[in-house]
């Protein structure tokens, strides 16, 4: 739990930092540069350790993870932040922990109660209205909230399965995997994105974005797939309910963004769903649905 903590800690601050990256920075260069220079870290941390090779059927799932959370998280918020506030971000990634909890489900072929699909579909839909309030209506949704979104099931997918990975290959390695086979392509496009906008930022600028790819990209999952990997996954993705409160609170210090009555009444109802989300996938099941040849005495 400690090291689930450590992690969502470092996490927290990816939103605000991304938001003030982007100000310098184009989108692509952010969610792509991070990666590669990330990539640079992992490929010499596996090298001087002569770590062995994924085998067999682990290559697809180290694919699995780096499109979740090498490409398809950072570049998806990194666009998503170009156009709304670091805290209405974090709120709709609130729901991050509901979904890892669900990616969970599907990976492990689980059966949940019908309780946890209620409460994971209440979550769902209280992102939902709040970023339509906060659009404009009902019913309307800005861009850069389906980007956000989708930066939810990428990261939930691409944590769930790093978490089981990990007990494989270890923590940081799955990471460093990860960041190694997404690069060649992570590397195309930074280069794309510096050859049609040349990178201009300032000192800050350049030091979130250095942040958010050593940290972020990098040191975090050290911590947070060890955790995952400990597990359970669900149990540990539990301590991901408090990464939007603490993003809020770096918005608010560090970006001077206002904390509304919609953002704090919006991340409680997200956060309350999230929560309820893994509790009720955490809780046993009953003694009576046990089977009868489960109660048998082991034999020797």
């Amino acid at each position: 739990m400690w090291l689930g903590f450590l992690g969502v800690a470092a996490f927290s601050l990816t939103v605000p930092f991304t938001k003030v990256a982007v100000a310098g920075l184009a989108p692509l260069f952010i969610g792509s540069g991070r990666a590669v220079v990330a990539a640079a870290l992992a490929g010499a941390a596996l090298a001087l350790t002569r770590q062995a090779l994924p085998r067999g059927t682990q290559w697809f799932r180290v694919a699995v993870v780096a499109s979740g959370v090498v490409i398809g998280f950072p570049l998806l918020t990194s666009f998503a932040l170009t156009s709304t506030a670091a805290s209405h971000g974090a709120v709709v990634i609130a729901l991050l922990p509901a979904a890892t909890a669900t990616a969970a489900v599907i990976r492990g072929r689980e059966r949940p109660p019908v309780a946890f699909w209620l409460v994971s579909g209440v979550g769902a839909l209280a992102v939902t209205v709040f970023a339509s309030v906060q659009s404009g209506g009902f019913g309307v949704l800005h861009w850069a909230d389906l980007l956000l979104l989708g930066s939810v099931v990428a990261a939930a997918i691409g944590y769930a399965e790093g978490g089981l990975l990990a007990r494989e290959l270890g923590s940081w390695q799955t990471i460093s995997w990860a960041l190694v086979l997404a690069s060649p392509l992570m590397l195309v496009l930074a280069a794309a994105s510096a050859a049609q906008q040349p990178p201009s930022a300032t000192p800050e600028q350049w030091a979130a974005f250095g942040y958010l790819a050593v940290v972020s990209m990098f040191l975090g999952f050290f911590a947070w797939y060890r955790g995952l990997a400990i597990g359970p996954i669900a149990r540990v993705s539990q301590i991901q309910l408090i990464q939007p409160v603490l993003t809020i609170s770096w918005a608010a210090l560090l970006l001077g963004e206002a904390l509304t009555w919609s953002t704090a009444l919006g991340g409680l109802a997200v956060i309350l769903c999230a929560a309820a989300a893994v509790r009720v996938r955490l809780k046993p099941a009953p003694s009576s649905q046990l089977h009868p040849a489960s109660l048998q005495p082991v034999k020797d």
